[in-house]
């Protein structure tokens, strides 16, 4: 199976990172998580409902909305603070992409594990920058919201599309499809993996003047 995949690309300030990813990938979650199956019998369930929340950003002039789950929240954030950690380890610019998957298993028989199979993979590639004055900030705030709001709408339109997700299973194969680890909701199964890398003094010098050049002009 060949998994859809989109990558979208930003320049941001440090502060900034985990707001950006947090806005993206809740938004897909979102739409990737549903309420708790509750089976009668094999083949005959219910679902429960999903509550959402609307969340503002401190950094970016933007509000955006994610599953009203606090456990999953946390989970979220605690991925995306290791890749905020890990991009700021060190003083200056820095790249680096993280990766929000949804995979479905397929069992192997014992001792093999379970095969992990991708079908939906998004990509936030970034680049951390350092602005001048707090005049170049208030901008890159507004056109940081302004890009996402985009690209929220990019994700609400590719998920109204028919395109494979993985079907309603049996009772006995519900883990093999979703999350079930979550009291309150049970999103697609997913994992998030990040990496980062230190750009040569030449890729940041392109990159803050298109940036500066994009974004500052006024």
């Amino acid at each position: 199976m060949n998994a859809r995949s989109q990558v979208f690309e930003l320049s941001v300030e440090g502060r900034q990172i985990e707001e950006v990813v947090q806005s993206l990938f809740h938004t897909l979650l979102l739409h990737r998580t549903l309420g708790k199956f509750h089976y009668k019998q094999e083949g005959s369930y219910s679902i429960g409902t999903v509550g959402i929340v609307d969340e503002d950003c401190d950094f970016i002039d933007l509000t955006y909305v994610r599953v009203g789950s606090d456990n999953l929240d946390l989970a979220i954030r605690r991925e995306i603070a290791s890749f905020r950690d890990s991009l700021r380890f060190n003083d200056g610019p820095r790249s680096g992409q993280i990766s929000l998957e949804f995979y479905q298993k397929k069992r192997a028989r014992w001792p093999f594990q379970a095969e992990c199979i991708p079908w939906e993979v998004w990509t936030v590639k970034l680049d951390v920058i350092n602005l001048a004055n707090e005049h170049e900030r208030q901008v890159c705030r507004e056109k940081i919201g302004e890009l996402l709001s985009e690209k929220v709408l990019f994700v609400a339109e590719i998920m109204n599309r028919h395109e494979y997700v993985p079907k309603t299973p049996n009772q006995s194969e519900l883990d093999l499809i979703f999350d079930t680890s979550f009291l309150d909701v049970q999103p697609y199964l997913y994992r998030i993996s990040h990496s980062t890398t230190e750009p040569s003094s030449t890729s940041v010098g392109i990159s803050m003047r298109k940036f500066l050049k994009d974004t500052l002009a006024l």
